[in-house]
């Protein structure tokens, strides 16, 4: 019996899998992107290519995840692309094997950059106010 791949699910469970909210990965695709778009993009059978693209690259997560997504595969493709990616960019000779580390190092820099994101944001709020009082 062959198994039916819900791509909208299954960019939920990495989603969730990451802790990556639906606004956050609105905001990492881009201006067209909002909360409610993800929501019903998650609840789609099949994804168009080039969204899953946009997605694989906000994630980290490569396409074939989505579109083939197996509880033990997933963890696999994981592990094998931080793997991948820990020999490929260790320059300084150390190389780091552990994914879940690099998964809480990524989540650690999105939160960052959130956050950074925040204060700008309030601090363009105060400037506004400051031009309107004027």
């Amino acid at each position: 019996m062959e198994q039916k791949i819900h791509q909208g699910r299954n960019v939920k469970r990495f989603r969730e899998m990451l802790g990556i909210k639906q606004e956050s990965l609105a905001f990492d695709l881009g201006n067209d992107w909002n909360q409610k778009k993800i929501s019903m993009l998650e609840q789609k059978d099949i994804i168009e290519d080039d969204i899953l693209d946009q997605i694989s690259h906000a994630l980290k997560i490569p396409v074939e995840a989505f579109q083939n997504f197996n509880e033990e595969q997933a963890v696999n493709i994981i592990s094998n692309t931080f793997a991948e990616h820990a020999f490929t960019n260790s320059f300084n000779g150390t190389v780091n094997l552990n994914p879940i580390e690099k998964l809480v190092s990524l989540h650690e820099e999105k939160i960052a950059l959130y956050e950074r994101m925040l204060k700008e944001k309030d601090e363009m709020m105060a400037r506004l106010e400051k031009l309107i009082n004027k």
